[in-house]
């Protein structure tokens, strides 16, 4: 595969198993920043991963899962520190929660400049936080399936259901196999979007501790 070319690519999907060595992070960061898509391990799920500053790599992600393009995917991120690089508003409610359940599955949907929101989670995955890292620190992130079916929750599965993908990391079978919970905090209230493995009760007692 060509990693500068990653949406011409002819050759079948090049293949990275963990723990990833220093040439194999290089080559996927190089894929992602010239807008390649990704399959690759979380704490969760699969993944399909792609670089936030490429709106052309994104546009390919929606195109391979099937999804529909209004559909926001959240970001991934290495650490708190990259969200706050990022312009993302995390209030005191939402890095309270952070400091109990980052790393792990916890999506926060966070404020940003513009007025609009972004859900971000830091993932308790080493691979998935190094990946982030040596994109930049964030990476836009979703399950590595066609829309509407079951997630991946091994290499073999996300590569049979999305195999246009550019890089495949093979972190072998995934521990989670539940999707991130959703929410959006404020003082001590709590949106819950979607339920998760983090309960509305545990995030409630976190606020009011």
């Amino acid at each position: 595969m060509n990693a500068s070319s990653p949406s011409s690519r002819s050759s079948p999907m090049r293949r990275f198993a963990t723990p990833l060595a220093a040439d194999a992070l290089a080559a996927i960061a190089e894929c992602l920043r010239a807008g390649g898509v990704v399959l690759m391990p979380t704490d969760t799920v699969y993944g399909i991963a792609a670089h936030p500053d490429r709106p052309d790599a994104l546009a390919r992600l929606f195109a391979l899962k099937g999804r529909d393009a209004s559909k926001p995917v959240p970001l991934l991120a290495d650490s708190m520190a990259s969200v706050l690089k990022a312009g993302l508003d995390a209030s005191a409610a939402a890095q309270r929660a952070a400091a109990s359940f980052w790393p792990g599955a916890l999506t926060l949907v966070l404020d940003r400049p513009d007025g609009g929101t972004e859900g971000v989670r830091v993932p308790a995955d080493a691979t998935a936080c190094a990946i982030c890292a040596v994109a930049g620190g964030l990476l836009r992130c979703t399950s590595a399936n066609a829309s509407g079916e079951p997630p991946a929750l091994d290499a073999e599965a996300a590569a049979i259901a999305l195999p246009e993908a550019d890089i495949l990391v093979d972190g072998g079978p995934v521990d989670g196999g539940v999707a991130s919970t959703v929410a959006q905090l404020a003082d001590t209230n709590v949106r819950i979007f979607r339920p998760g493995p983090v309960a509305e009760a545990d995030l409630k007692a976190c606020l009011q501790d």
